[in-house]
């Protein structure tokens, strides 16, 4: 006789607490037999085996099973592709509902419908909810029933919403008292981690709290990456380690620019939802297809390196490659210094920050590179240029940040500028505007 469950499926959402789609599971009147799926498609396209994404996962994913062993349940990991882990599934147990959060990412979307005619073909419900946005796709809209396409008015009605819902908005969904719903069994072993064909990447890993001094004076300190005055909470607010709506309520009445901050992560979500050709590599505003890229792989090489003769900009490559962080001042250097100064397609730099960043994610990754090359929702005109002296000057005054990630600074093989400043500015506003006047 198979046993009667109802399963929760991790993805973006790795914890127990104030989880809302996992606190659903868990009143609906089965078992819940928590599972979560190492995707042999997406781990097999990465092509570094020391990924400290993938290592960041493991490592989360053995607690959360450290933590349901204690509660006489298991957590089920299973490594394949989910069509073939869900088939599976449902041999091996009598299920009445799956339960997972909402991800509105392309491969995500197309995966879970094809999960969904699955079970239904099984007569197995499915069932999603938001967890991982304050509002969803279609909740901060237009008057006219459209999405925005800008930021500002974006965050307004998203405020609004916010201050006049305070209570629905950032709801806690208290699934950490629901404990004694868990389907019970006998605990399994987690395979190795090598088992999955990756390797421990060795990097640190940020605590998942923020200090109240840190919030109320961020907006003071935010812009100067030699301090420490970010919350590094990327990584897990990417995996679901922190929930959004516990962050939200803890800071919506001591720091405006940082709530600003985490209103940009659902406004990019919202537009790859709606845009869904923007996670797909193609430019949000399709005028700037037409750019004449140069693509200089030695170029892009140098970039890569942190070798670009441009101190600000290779210390920020250099401490993306030693750390899988990067200031956000300096990423809005480093995207703009590649598509305007090199003219190298932003899709090249976004796929090596999609390769190299713990926090990485689709939709703000993608919009983030749109806006520093122009292409984007609400982006920047193209003839805005940061000038990397310049912004060093104002943000790395006494060379804080420089001298961290840049030891090599003042020895005799730091490379002279790839490009002069005012030549490649006047070049890359040359090729923009016959881009876009070759589509009048």
């Amino acid at each position: 006789m198979k046993d009667e469950v109802n399963i929760f499926w991790f993805r973006r959402d790795l914890r127990l607490q104030d989880n809302a789609a996992l606190y659903h599971a868990l009143q609906a009147g089965k078992p819940v037999l928590p599972v979560f799926i190492f995707d042999s498609q997406i781990l097999g396209r990465l092509e570094n085996k020391k990924d400290a994404r993938v290592e960041f996962i493991y490592s989360t994913i053995r607690l959360l099973k450290e933590k349901l062993q204690s509660l006489y349940s298991d957590l089920e990991v299973i490594y394949g592709e989910p069509m073939d882990v869900f088939r599976g599934l449902t041999e091996k147990f009598r299920i009445g509902k799956v339960f997972a959060n909402e991800d509105y990412e392309p491969y995500a979307r197309e995966r879970d419908e094809g999960i969904r005619k699955l079970l239904k073909a099984k007569n197995i419900g499915w069932e999603t909810f938001k967890d991982q946005v304050i509002f969803s796709r279609d909740e901060v809209l237009k008057p006219d029933g459209k999405p925005y396409t800008v930021f500002t008015p974006y965050s307004k009605k998203w405020k609004s919403l916010l201050y006049a819902g305070r209570e629905s908005a950032v709801k806690h969904f208290p699934s950490e008292k629901l404990s004694e719903h868990y389907f019970r069994c006998k605990p399994g072993p987690l395979l190795p981690l090598e088992s999955f064909g990756f390797l421990p990447a060795g990097l640190k890993f940020p605590p998942a709290t923020v200090q109240d001094t840190l919030i109320q004076r961020y907006d003071l300190q935010r812009d100067f990456p030699g301090r420490d005055a970010t919350s590094h909470l990327g990584v897990h607010l990417r995996f679901g380690t922190l929930s959004i709506r516990n962050l939200v309520a803890d800071v919506m009445d001591k720091s405006a620019v940082f709530l600003n901050e985490l209103i940009w992560r659902d406004f990019y979500q919202m537009i790859l939802w709606h845009f869904p050709q923007v996670g797909q590599g193609r430019a949000f505003r399709p005028e700037y297809e037409q750019i004449a890229w140069r693509n200089n792989e030695k170029e892009f090489a140098r970039w890569c390196e942190g070798r670009t003769g441009y101190p600000l900009v290779d210390a920020g490559m250099r401490q993306l490659e030693q750390t899988g962080f990067m200031h956000n001042r300096i990423r809005m250097v480093t995207a703009s210094f590649l598509s305007k100064h090199l003219l190298i397609d932003w899709r090249w730099g976004e796929a090596w920050f999609a390769e190299k960043l713990l926090d990485f994610e689709l939709a703000s990754n993608n919009g983030g590179w749109q806006w520093a090359a122009g292409c984007g929702c609400d982006a920047a005109p193209y003839f805005r240029i940061f000038n990397p002296a310049l912004q060093q000057k104002k943000f790395d005054p006494q060379g804080a940040y420089i001298k961290r990630w840049l030891p090599d600074l003042e020895e005799l093989d730091y490379p002279v500028p790839i490009v002069e400043h005012v030549q490649a500015r006047e070049r890359a506003i040359k090729v923009y505007k016959e881009a876009l006047q070759a589509r009048l």
